[in-house]
């Protein structure tokens, strides 16, 4: 079994994906906005990425599957072709919900690292979130995995899907 820890050099790119991206959540922004466009909640901390989604398939969760795209901001609706590297496997509520981390470039092990961290504390602050809303259920960031593995855990979008049957 891989270790999802950290990434090693082979996991960290091994089978990128090219993927269609449509931003949800420019970098540096307050506002969480879901699949919807509908703001899920404001955060006391700026977006450390471009947030979006694969606007094609579905996570576990039954939501667009999660992606995010280091570099510079990008507007809102921006629709981009990037190679998805990796990503990272986020439980949200017992649910595994996958981000693939996208750019232009091969990420560094420093640029892993970081997306990591960020998800690690996002975890944590997600499950104080959960908790106040009264949502059970384990969060937490259990590492890193190839693109092809997060993207073999989503399934194609339905013609019949509206939006996530899961409130966030």
């Amino acid at each position: 079994m891989p270790d999802h820890r950290f990434p090693s050099d082979s996991a960290a790119v091994s089978a990128p994906v090219e993927v269609e991206i449509v931003i949800e959540v420019p970098r540096g922004s307050f506002l969480k906005r879901g699949s919807s466009g509908r703001i899920d909640f404001i955060s006391p901390l700026p977006c450390p990425y471009n947030y979006g989604a694969v606007p094609t398939h579905l996570g576990l969760e039954g939501d667009l599957l999660d992606a995010l795209v280091l570099g510079p901001r990008l507007p809102l609706g921006t629709r981009k072709t990037l190679t998805a590297w990796g990503a990272v496997i986020l439980r949200d509520r017992g649910m595994v919900d996958d981000k693939l981390v996208c750019s232009e470039h091969r990420p560094s092990a420093a640029e892993i690292e970081h997306v990591l961290r960020f998800f690690r504390f996002y975890a944590r602050c997600k499950g104080l979130l959960n908790r106040l809303r009264r949502r059970p259920g384990r969060n937490v960031c259990e590492g890193w995995c190839s693109a092809a593995e997060a993207f073999a855990r989503a399934r194609p979008l339905p013609a019949t899907w509206t939006r996530s049957p899961v409130p966030f």
